[in-house]
């Protein structure tokens, strides 16, 4: 991204001459690199409506400027996003901006930055406007089925990045394209921010989410909706198969759908005499690994499960005991102990039922 050209307020150096690090400092770099962003956030960016733009110095040398750049949207990000960025200079000046290498990029990196607005979202991308607003649309959806389970305790609002591209999704990530080919979204907290009130974005794969049909969009963006929702009891010690299980749970609620359809490879498996004996692992849920549509599906039965023996408060107030028990006395303990004090029986009694159950809702006979 090209930036605007912004002289120092330091004596300019002359024409031949490259400026030198003696010349450089974090003092005399912060006003160069406030005004950029100003120039930014008034002139290419103002269509994002950003509450919040800042670089911040990390490291330069002669011509080059690793920064952190932060940002917030108005009325969408109570906390900045955060990006590591190289800002070059010539002569003094800011004259080019990109992401640090290995780093993700900024939305505006990828092309038109202007967003599309709905109800209780904003979709940013390069994307065509039909495609956004359709996301915009799905997004408020979204939201309202999320709020009907979780309640209002959250900020009720999503900030979507639909990219031209599956090329430029994982740019957006950061990662080797390989690694999320198969993924239609992914919801990720922008590293750097404060871990209790991140600055969430659904980044929307443009190659997985058309092929989906109109009940599989929906219940992505639902699915990822709900990570942004429970984000604040979700915590390290919080078991993959329950925040994944929990958010196909309210993904796939009230959609008419059958288990059947939910789970085909997990129905394949069953047909086939291959049976779960546990819960998946943390493990399974990685992307690209063998099983993970399995995993997925057994981990939304396990939800479901609970969901239907006890009413749908009673997962949530789990998921939320499980976020408040803490790392203490290990991660299976405090699982038994917390399925005990809300369903009456600990961890070993309920996945004796929840393979039951899958045989019960997936099994031949069924």
């Amino acid at each position: 991204m090209g930036g605007a050209l912004v002289q120092l307020s330091v004596p300019r150096p002359a024409p031949a001459r490259a400026v030198t690090p003696a010349v450089l400092s974090a003092q005399r770099l912060a006003p160069v690199l406030s005004a950029h962003a100003q120039a930014l956030r008034t002139g290419e960016l103002a269509p994002l409506q950003l509450a919040q733009l800042d670089y911040r110095a990390t490291s330069w040398d002669a011509d080059t400027v690793n920064a952190e750049l932060s940002y917030r949207l108005a009325g969408f990000d109570d906390y900045p996003a955060v990006l590591q960025r190289r800002v070059t200079l010539l002569d003094g000046a800011v004259s080019g901006e990109s992401a640090a290498p290995g780093s993700a990029v900024a939305p505006w990196d990828l092309g038109d930055p202007t967003p599309v607005r709905g109800a209780r979202c904003v979709v940013l991308g390069p994307a065509a406007a039909g495609e956004l607003t359709l996301l915009a649309t799905l997004a408020d959806q979204a939201v309202t089925a999320v709020s009907a389970v979780w309640g209002g305790g959250w900020a009720g609002r999503l900030v979507l990045q639909l990219p031209t591209t599956e090329a430029q999704f994982t740019q957006l990530l950061g990662v080797d394209p390989r690694t999320y080919s198969d993924i239609a979204a992914v919801t990720v907290a922008a590293a750097g921010a404060p871990l209790h009130t991140p600055a969430d974005r659904v980044l929307v794969n443009p190659d997985g989410f058309r092929q989906l049909s109109a009940f599989g969009r929906q219940a992505v963006l639902t699915h990822e909706c709900t990570h942004v929702a429970t984000r604040a009891d979700t915590h390290p010690w919080t078991p993959l198969w329950l925040s994944e299980g929990v958010a196909d749970y309210t993904g796939y609620l009230n959609t008419g759908h059958t288990a059947r359809q939910i789970a085909p490879e997990l129905t394949e498996d069953v047909a086939a005499g291959r049976l779960p004996t546990a819960l998946p692992a943390d493990t399974d849920f990685s992307a690209g690994s063998a099983g993970i549509a399995q995993a997925y599906e057994l981990s939304w039965l396990a939800c479901d499960l609970i969901a239907t023996e006890y009413g749908p408060q009673t997962l949530v107030d789990v998921y939320r005991a499980v976020g408040a028990a803490g790392p203490g006395a290990g991660r299976e303990q405090q699982l038994d102990r917390v399925l005990g004090e809300h369903l009456g029986y600990g961890l070993a009694e309920f996945t004796k039922r929840w393979i039951a159950e899958v045989l019960r809702q997936v099994g031949p006979d069924n």
